[in-house]
């Protein structure tokens, strides 16, 4: 069993100078025989590390940015084979402000690994939405296991196969989730109560931190695009 939140931050990336004393910017990739694609994203090859580690029959429960969620290219590789060769049964939705830095959005995945099959072992992902309408701060507002209570009980450990759909619980069967767009994973139903209802709206901090907590993801991912994009234009030089 491999319990774990791998570090979360921009693509990895390093600068070296040529022999003619040119500045360059080469990603720093793992290349291994054991993972499905080659990447530079430090979160899918965590995953792919996880995922290689575990026995027949391992479990994991692993947080991952969002990004881990829909990213395409290597990200849908990486999501085709989980679903296929692992049994991708659980999606904890977690709110913002409790994992990493500000923006950071995080689940936990679940998932058990099993023997070779011609056929995927997935047959339902479970989503659980800890984050839409909910509000927690580090400090005045922080999670607490009474919050865990409603997500446990409805995972059931041990008899996940008498699992039944709440408000915030629902299931996916393995043949609408390949059929979504680059095998999107990123799914929500439930409706932001706080975009309709300007009379309810939460107290200011909470909007200010939220406001905060979108601006830095924002930057977080315009940041890993332009990083990859200079590596691009520096391999082409």
């Amino acid at each position: 069993m491999v319990l774990t939140n791998p570090p979360f931050g921009k693509k990895s990336s390093f600068t070296i100078v040529n022999e003619q004393g040119q500045a360059e910017t080469k990603k720093l990739t793992y290349e291994r025989d054991d993972f499905w694609t080659t990447t530079s994203n430090k979160q899918l090859n965590f995953v792919q590390h996880v995922a290689n580690m575990l026995a027949i029959g391992g479990e994991t429960a692993i947080v991952v940015p969002d990004n881990v969620l829909f990213e395409g290219g290597s990200g849908e590789t990486v999501r085709d084979r989980l679903l296929r060769q692992y049994d991708v049964h659980t999606l904890l939705r977690l709110p913002t402000g409790i994992f990493y830095a500000q923006g950071v959005k995080a689940n936990v995945l679940f998932f058990e690994r099993k023997p070779a099959s011609e056929t995927p072992w997935t047959q339902k992902l479970w989503i659980y939405d800890l984050r839409t309408n909910k509000h927690f701060t580090l400090k005045r507002n922080p999670l607490t296991f009474s919050d865990l209570e409603d997500f446990i009980a409805c995972y059931k450990p041990g008899e996940c196969h008498n699992r039944e759909e709440t408000e915030r619980f629902r299931s996916f069967d393995y043949e609408d989730l390949v059929a979504r767009d680059k095998t999107n994973l990123d799914i929500f139903w439930l409706k932001d109560d706080s975009l309709e209802d300007t009379e309810n709206l939460p107290p200011p901090d909470v909007l200010a931190s939220t406001i905060v907590e979108n601006l830095g993801a924002a930057l977080e991912q315009f940041s890993g695009i332009q990083e990859e994009l200079e590596g691009e234009m520096a391999e082409a030089e």
